[in-house]
């Protein structure tokens, strides 16, 4: 564990996989872990094992969509716990529908969580980073922001926009000093879900054919730590089974 301080790692979207393997990477290298979920109950376990390994961390009920609510959650963290120094955006939101069958209201929903929310969030952290001159913005895409899929119109629709707003900020964002990345996770991670539903995408595991959530952590680490005269944008990663 390395020495503690005050400094924030902001998870929005720490679920049970990739965003708690990020929120855990960043506790271990004595960041203070600032993780978002809608249900404050369902970030207890990712909390209780942060601190039995000897990091800090703190958990919040927050929708990312709600303006209101953002405003709070990020003032809070910057007046009582610590400057925010690393900001994650791991919402997910990938619902497949065939595009003929698909409703306004679920499309829309779908753009809030993988879009919309994450401007909201970016730039109440950005404001709080730009007075600093310094942090780290990271946002995790997918295969639909390079491509849209059959049946998932929605959700690539969304992944495009957060790709672009990720392009732009990091255009902006730069020069005053604030490490823009967005990270295309290209393929099957290893989740209760994709064992449950996809056992033959998870039976690849032991030949190292889906994604490990620690492994992707690290290199959401790397990027964080890399030095600003050879910082990367956009990085793939996907398992060397994987078809692209």
């Amino acid at each position: 564990m390395a020495e503690q301080s005050n400094k924030v790692a902001l998870v929005i979207g720490a679920g049970d996989a990739t965003g708690g393997a990020i929120a855990k990477r960043f506790a271990r290298e004595g960041y203070i872990a600032c993780i978002t979920r809608r249900s404050v109950d369902k970030l207890q376990p990712l909390l209780d094992e942060i601190h039995a390994a000897g990091g800090q961390a703190h958990g919040f009920a927050s929708d990312a969509r709600r303006e209101e609510q953002v405003a709070e959650l990020i003032d809070t963290i910057e007046r009582d716990i610590g400057p925010i120094e690393v900001y994650v955006f791991n919402i997910g939101a990938n619902v497949p529908c065939s595009v003929l069958e698909e409703t306004p209201r679920k499309y829309f929903k779908i753009w809030e969580m993988a879009c919309f929310a994450a401007f909201l969030t970016a730039q109440a952290v950005a404001k709080r980073m730009v007075t600093r001159q310094r942090g780290t913005v990271l946002f995790t895409g997918a295969t639909a922001a390079l491509r849209g899929a059959a049946h998932f119109a929605a959700f690539a629709g969304a992944k495009h926009a957060l790709r672009a707003l990720a392009q732009s900020m990091a255009r902006e964002l730069g020069p005053q000093n604030i490490h823009v990345a967005h990270v295309v996770v290209d393929g099957a991670i290893d989740t209760d879900f994709i064992r449950t539903t996809f056992p033959a995408i998870y039976a690849k595991k032991d030949q190292d054919g889906i994604l490990n959530p620690e492994h992707i952590a690290d290199n959401y680490w790397h990027l964080h730590a890399q030095p600003r005269d050879a910082w990367t944008f956009e990085l793939d990663l996907r398992p060397w089974q994987e078809r692209w």
